[in-house]
């Protein structure tokens, strides 16, 4: 089946959970839609939810509660704009909007909000091992294989086009620097066997290529 068709339809099953208004099953999923195919996303797309989706359903029995990382998947960058820094506050903001318009619970709302902020940074202060793997899906990329992660790159630098190459290469080694400079990159011990090595492989040559 065609991703899109897959992903809505993941989307409506989390849905009927909480709600049997249609209209607003349909309502949250259209803006979900328009919100990841805007014309200036090259990454954060519809792609990369999909993609966390498949690695939630993958990883799903190590995980407490999936439906809390399910919301925070689909709203973590449902605001995305490079030149602004509140965009995680905004999405969650967004999702709380949304989901209180459903049955589910106001402290499991609270607990997406607070996974979506965790995407700013990427820490984890509250050794919540759900948010480790969310954290994990949404910097898989880092760990694919050559051609998949340069091509991940492009996509970058393409977000950041309104920038000269002299700017986002400043911004781009700062960051590639600091994922190599952590102890690990992945947080699960699942993705650090799996991923780490590639990952660490993948940012070295990027860094390398920017020297």
């Amino acid at each position: 089946m065609p991703m899109i068709y897959l992903l809505q339809n993941y989307w409506d099953q989390l849905l009927l959970r909480y709600t049997d208004n249609e209209a607003l099953i349909e309502e949250g999923y259209q803006m979900i839609n328009a919100s990841y195919t805007e014309p200036h996303r090259r990454y954060h797309n519809l792609e990369h939810i999909d993609t966390m989706i498949f690695l939630l359903q993958k990883y799903a029995h190590h995980i407490t509660d999936v439906d809390a990382v399910a919301f925070a998947i689909f709203f973590h960058d449902i605001v995305y704009d490079v030149k602004q820094q509140d965009n995680e506050e905004l999405s969650a903001l967004a999702a709380r909007a949304f989901l209180q318009r459903t049955s589910f619970p106001a402290e499991r709302i609270a607990q997406v909000m607070a996974f979506i902020r965790a995407t700013k940074t990427h820490l984890n202060t509250s050794n919540d091992t759900d948010l480790d793997y969310l954290l994990d899906f949404d910097l898989a990329i880092l760990g694919t294989e050559p051609r998949q992660y340069f091509t991940y790159a492009q996509q970058i630098r393409d977000e950041y086009r309104m920038y000269s190459d002299t700017q986002f290469k400043t911004g781009r080694k700062k960051v590639l620097a600091h994922f190599l400079a952590l102890p690990a990159i992945y947080k699960t011990a699942i993705f650090r066997e799996e991923r780490e090595a590639m990952a660490r492989e993948n940012l070295d040559t990027e860094l390398r290529m920017f020297s």
